[in-house]
Formats: C-alpha cells, structure tokens, sequence
C-alpha cells in the first residue's frame, strides 16, 4: 500500500520540479531583461554628461554583487534549520574556473563599457545581440551543441546585421566624436560581444565538469566569485588611474547635477547587478543558447526606450540591421523548437 502511494506521489514531485524550474527560468529572464535595459541606458547617460571613466563603467557591471550575500545568508540559515552544517560547496575546479571567468567578465565588462562611451544605445545593442552567433559557435565547439541549418542560418543574418551598421557608420556618429573612436568604440563591442558569446558557454562546461550535484546554493556561491572577481579585475586599473579619487570631482562637474550622478551610478551597478545573475540563472536552470536567445530577444525593447528616453535616431539601417537579428532570432528558436520533434521521428524509427 505505502509502495502504490509512493509511486502514484512521484509523477507529482517530477511535476512540481518542473513548474518550479519553469518558474526558476521565468525569473531569471525578467532579472535579465530588467538589467540589459536598464543598464546600458543608465551607463549611457553617465557618459552623456560628463562620465568619463571607462573602466568606472565596467566596474558597475558588477560591483553589486554585495547584494548576493543576502540569499546566500538566508541559504545559510534555512540549511541550519535543517540541522545541515551551511558551509563552502565550491571546489577546486569551481574556484579556478570562477577566477577565469571573472577575470574574463571584468575584461568583456571593459570592451562593452568603452563601446558604450562612444555609441549610441541603439547601435551597441545591435551589435551586442551578435553574441548570440558567437554563442552559438562557442556552444558548439566547448560543450558540444549541434550546429543545425538554423543555426547557421542566425549567425550569417546577424553578422550581416553588424556589417550594415558597419558601412553606415558616419550617419549615426554623435555630434562632436571622431570617426577613430566611433570605429573603435564599434570594434570593442563586436569584441565584447565575441568574448560573452565564449563565457555563457564556458560557464556551463564548468558546471558539467564540477563533479558533484549543482544545487541553487552552489550557484550562488559560483556567481559571487565570478563577480568578485570581475570586480578586482577593474579595480586595478581604476586605483592605478586614480579613478577612485575622480569621482567627487566628476560628479559635481556632471550635468545632471552631482545627487543624480551619485543615484545613477548605484541604480546601474544593482540593475547590472541583476543581469549578471539573471544570465548566470538561465544557464544554471536551461542552458546558454537560451540565455544568449533571450539576450537577443531583448534587442528591440532597448531600442524602444533608447529612443524614447535619449532621443535616439532610428534610421533606416537600423531598422534594417535589427530586421536581420530578429529575422536571426526567430530562425534559431524555430531550429530549437524543431529539435524535440526530429528525436522523436528518430526514437521511432
């Protein structure tokens, strides 16, 4: 009797932890659609009005992971609830590879903090989502994803994308930037896109190499060293160009007056916060094709409020470049999508 009950409570436990991950994957998705809107355009302001300090950008990408010590507490304190001893899960290799990608996030915090000094939000967000093809190609080469017609199909529409924002470069410059720095400030973003399209999978080839269960409690152990890591990494630079020092001095010279530059700078560092755990989440409960989908999927919603809010121009190669990520977008979800149908047509046969 107690046997039947057992089995029969099975299918429901499998269902909850499915509605649960559902839920899981859900919020981390909003985590990272309120950071990658909301953190570009905040970082652009600060540039807009006197920001000078590239590495100080980068830096608020991941200064807020203070915040993390909040649930890894409550963790703490729910396992000795339990009569579990709360101690440190990372191992080893969880630590090495923490400290690699958290250098590797603070360097792809720098390339994508210099672009945004000198482009608009609606270009570097363009050129941002092209870290869905470098994704995909990372996936594919770190922890064997299948590269399908559909997926190939996305990497050549979004690097077309990126190729007619390139050849219409002198239409969108701001008023007042050289072309040199436009240019560059175009080529680091490529090259921060590049650089996060290789972490997303990277991270997950450390969580299947980890070499013991991932359990919530041990990913927020991970993505606090990530981040502090990335923190150390620009912080370095920052003491040694005085930085630190700098910013009383920026801020009472900002535009928007120095309470605003002070509000700006620790709403972005939270939000962007937000990102990196929300990115580091779907990883943990999907995958990173998914991440590097939903980054993508986000595009158009910046491109809204860069408009909106900074009065940015959306010209026609714009629309035209975001045609192709989306056009891009939609051809790899519809690849995925296909997946689970031609396993099963090959189960059958």
């Amino acid at each position: 009797m107690d046997t039947e009950l057992g089995n029969k409570n099975e299918p429901d436990q499998q269902q909850n932890k499915k509605h649960m991950k559902a839920f899981l994957v859900f919020l981390n998705c909003m985590l990272m659609a309120v950071g990658q809107v909301a953190g570009p355009l905040l970082v652009r302001i600060y540039y807009l009005h006197g920001g000078k300090s590239n590495w100080l950008g980068a830096w608020l990408l991941t200064a807020g992971f203070p915040i993390l010590i909040i649930p890894i507490a409550i963790s703490y304190i729910r396992a000795r609830a339990r009569a579990q001893a709360g101690r440190l899960l990372v191992t080893p290799w969880l630590f090495s590879a923490s400290v690699i990608l958290g250098l590797l996030l603070g360097l792809d915090s720098y390339l994508y903090s210099f672009g945004m000094s000198y482009l608009p939000v609606s270009v570097s967000s363009i050129l941002g989502s092209s870290q869905l093809a470098f994704t995909a190609i990372f996936a594919y080469i770190v922890v064997k994803h299948k590269f399908t017609h559909y997926s190939i199909n996305a990497v050549v529409l979004m690097t077309f994308g990126s190729v007619i924002l390139g050849f219409h470069m002198n239409g969108d410059r701001p008023r007042g930037e050289s072309k040199g720095k436009y240019i560059l400030g175009f080529f680091m973003t490529i090259g921060g896109a590049a650089l996060h399209g290789f972490l997303m999978p990277a991270l997950e080839f450390t969580y299947l190499k980890a070499g013991k269960a991932i359990t919530f409690e041990l990913v927020l152990q991970v993505q606090f060293l990530i981040s502090m890591f990335a923190t150390l990494f620009c912080s370095i630079p920052m003491i040694i160009n005085k930085d630190f020092k700098a910013i009383s001095k920026e801020a009472a010279e900002f535009g928007l007056g120095e309470t605003k530059y002070y509000t700006i700078l620790l709403i972005a560092a939270i939000v962007l916060q937000l990102l990196v755990i929300g990115s580091l989440g779907v990883i943990f409960n999907s995958s990173s094709l998914l991440g590097g989908l939903v980054s993508s999927l986000l595009v158009p919603v910046q491109q809204a409020f860069a408009v909106i809010i900074l009065k940015e121009v959306f010209n026609a190669e714009k629309g035209m470049a975001l045609a192709m990520c989306l056009w891009g977008f939609a051809s790899y979800l519809y690849g995925e999508y296909q997946k689970p149908e031609a396993n099963k047509e090959e189960s059958t046969h």
